[in-house]
């Protein structure tokens, strides 16, 4: 597959001209210009980059890419180390950061409904990319807490009571703690995301709403895994995930 089909392909499937972002969505760093073995992960960093040399990839694949909003632009250290590699290696970069949080099928967010059986009504937060909705059937917070880390291999931080009934619940992906006062707002008994900061805990406390900080790295796999999925079945390209282990 041609380097720009696949572009124009994830551009027109994921949408990046939609939103207002922190960093440039799409092809980031040209490589060569055909495609047929891609390496998927969260982040491009240097054992992401190493792995897909390690595979002969053509393409990596990535949630957080490079080129944030207000880093400083200089290529040095890391970066030229980064950026060395996928040069020499001639292997292209390409990343989705918002539109792979919000994508209704693909994205990390529909994902992680998918995967715990959540039943979503409705979007809330900056440019809807928070969602909430249901359980499929009432659950004690405890237990609810138990299916979050069978389903993400992750324990989650967990405030509030365990035996509390969770019935609605509100969730987004990644750093997105500063959208629980909304998700408050909304009537919901439980937020899920991927961080928490120290002032969240008390509002969880204070509100009596319950916050479980599953993981920032853990809550946004789905969507790059299932949109490498998705590259595999309609074209036939070699697609794997490497999932770089993070703790946070």
């Amino acid at each position: 597959m041609k380097r720009e089909e696949l572009v124009s392909y994830l551009d027109e499937l994921l949408e990046p001209g939609k939103f207002r972002d922190y960093c440039p969505n799409g092809l980031q760093v040209e490589g060569r210009d055909e495609v047929r073995c891609i390496v998927t992960g969260v982040t491009a960093s240097q054992a992401l980059l190493d792995a897909a040399v390690a595979r002969g990839a053509d393409a990596i694949l990535v949630h957080h890419g490079y080129f944030w909003k207000g880093e400083d632009g200089r290529v040095t250290g890391m970066r030229r180390r980064r950026l060395g590699v996928l040069i020499e290696h001639d292997i292209n970069l390409l990343a989705y950061h918002l539109p792979l949080d919000a994508h209704p099928e693909l994205g990390n967010n529909a994902q992680l409904a998918a995967r715990l059986g959540w039943l979503a009504d409705g979007r809330f937060g900056e440019q809807d990319i928070a969602w909430h909705g249901a359980l499929a059937e009432p659950t004690e917070l405890a237990e609810l807490a138990g299916k979050v880390t069978q389903a993400l291999g992750r324990t989650p931080l967990v405030i509030g009571d365990p035996v509390r009934p969770i019935r609605r619940i509100a969730w987004c992906s990644g750093g997105a703690q500063g959208y629980f006062e909304q998700a408050i707002g909304l009537g919901v008994d439980a937020f899920l995301s991927g961080e928490i900061s120290e002032q969240t805990v008390h509002l969880a406390r204070e509100s009596g709403v319950a916050y479980l900080a599953a993981g920032h790295h853990a809550t946004e796999r789905g969507g790059v895994m299932a949109l490498a999925g998705h590259l595999a079945e309609r074209f036939g390209l070699y697609c794997e995930f490497v999932d770089v282990d993070n703790p946070v």
